[in-house]
């Protein structure tokens, strides 16, 4: 391996790019060699990358199948949103103390963007990830922000997404433009409620979804 070629943690952070664009998604197998050649390198930095994976819970060895993405089941995807209500309603009542006027602006000139782009749902997919990572940063706590962060990570394992559903998308806007209003005012316990509100909306929606595809 020369100098200037990707390490594991590097490898790490393209598998998990990977994962985010469902480019590898749950189920897919982690085979080192077909890793190696896609990456350009050797397989020591991939067995590297895989390892870290594994540590995070996003890679699993399964019988006959070897290293796979795994896929959550309906508990686990119970538990996850319980914990993302939590969190999040956290960063709503923080935010709606901490943020900045430069952060309520962002936030507000995001959510308008994504009510005229409704119909873009690959669009409103990237869009919806970057809006939740500027409310978390919006409540300036590092700490918050860290354990939604390794939330985020298990977030990846869930199937598909529910923004490709049109009533979905046009209610997780609607539920986003609540959620900054209330920040906007410096209202906590209703920044707290919308935050919570959304994603106990998200969680039902994953459910409905989840049934769907089993």
């Amino acid at each position: 391996m020369t100098a200037n070629s990707p390490n594991g943690a590097e490898i790490y952070r393209r598998l998990i790019k990977a994962i985010e664009s469902r480019e590898l998604k749950p189920g897919s197998r982690l085979r080192e060699a077909e890793l190696a050649e896609k990456f350009g390198v050797s397989r020591t930095p991939i067995r590297e990358g895989l390892k870290r994976l594994e540590a995070q819970g996003l890679a699993v060895h399964e019988p006959n199948r070897g290293m796979v993405i795994p896929s959550l089941d309906h508990n686990q995807i119970s538990e996850l949103y319980y914990l993302r209500e939590v969190l999040e309603g956290t960063a709503g009542r923080l935010a709606a103390q901490h943020a900045s006027s430069a952060e309520i602006e962002i936030l507000q000139e995001m959510v308008e963007s994504d009510m005229q782009n409704l119909a873009d749902a690959e669009r409103l997919i990237k869009t919806n990830r970057e809006f939740h990572r500027r409310f978390y940063l919006a409540s300036h706590n590092r700490y918050l922000v860290e354990q939604i962060d390794h939330m985020r990570l298990s977030l990846l394992l869930l199937a598909g997404t529910t923004l490709t559903d049109d009533d979905r998308r046009r209610l997780a806007i609607e539920e986003h433009a609540e959620i900054v209003d209330a920040i906007s005012k410096r209202d906590c316990d209703r920044a707290d409620k919308a935050a919570r509100h959304h994603i106990a909306e998200a969680h039902k929606a994953r459910l409905k979804f989840f049934t769907q595809l089993t």
